[in-house]
């Protein structure tokens, strides 16, 4: 098992910055892909950012892309979302996910670990 733990989520303005992070547990290999996905009330979970881990690749959607930031740390075994310039659109629960698999990193099907989540609110 890889269970998964997110923390830092909470309230700011919009411009505001948050940094949230995803302590993961278990053998490194169930977690060769790392995604982070949010969901917003009455909308579909959407994948946000991913890192395949053995090579750090780095994945955005457009949405975001230039604003968050995701990295690791090999050593803690967790890996962050940076996120920065935050909008109310950004307004969501955040889910760190883990795959034993490189796969479509967007699609929450490719993943089998997921975290309970932690809100982020943007005001504006």
């Amino acid at each position: 098992q890889a269970p998964l733990v997110e923390s830092g989520g909470g309230s700011v303005q919009a411009g505001g910055s948050l940094k949230l992070s995803c302590a993961a547990s278990g053998s490194a290999d169930t977690r060769i892909l790392m995604g982070w996905f949010r969901q917003a009330p009455g909308k579909e979970r959407e994948g946000v950012a991913a890192i395949y881990t053995p090579a750090a690749f780095t994945y955005y959607a457009a949405s975001v892309k230039g604003r968050f930031t995701i990295s690791q740390n090999n050593a803690k075994n967790t890996v962050y979302l940076q996120m920065a310039s935050l909008e109310p659109e950004d307004t969501a629960m955040y889910y760190c996910a883990a795959a034993r698999k490189y796969g479509d990193w967007r699609s929450s099907m490719s993943y089998g670990y997921w975290g309970q989540g932690t809100q982020v609110t943007v005001s504006s």
